[in-house]
């Protein structure tokens, strides 16, 4: 199960941090944050290996955002910086284990309920 929260409206130039909680095993599983704006379908922002290791960013993000996990505590976390409002969207977590790095949604089976950010300009 995952609850993902955090999210909310900021000015162009802001931050945020997006949370997820998790219930169950983190061993060898990899968290990801997908957005789906208005019109458009989901689409991959980042994803982290079990132990952090291992880290993958969209294009459109990279440089702004920042994905961490705190395993103790069972959070995946994305830090957004330098916010434009082309990335207003619902934000999801998702997590899976045995594919990797992977950017498809549909390699993903557990799936946070989505928090709504919204990027002012």
């Amino acid at each position: 199960q995952l609850q993902a929260y955090g999210g909310g409206l900021v000015q162009a130039g802001g931050s945020l941090r997006l949370s997820c909680a998790a219930s169950g095993r983190t061993v060898n599983t990899y968290g990801g944050w997908f957005r789906q704006a208005p019109g458009k379908e989901r689409e991959f922002v980042a994803v982290i290996n079990w132990n952090g290791g291992i880290i993958n960013y969209a294009d459109s993000v990279k440089g702004r955002f920042t994905i961490s996990r705190d395993n103790a505590k069972n959070t995946v976390y994305l830090q957004m910086n330098s916010l434009k409002p082309e990335d207003t969207a619902v934000y999801y977590c998702a997590v899976q284990y045995g594919f990797g790095i992977s950017r498809r949604p549909s390699d993903y089976p557990y799936w946070g309920q989505g928090t709504q950010v919204t990027v002012s300009s």
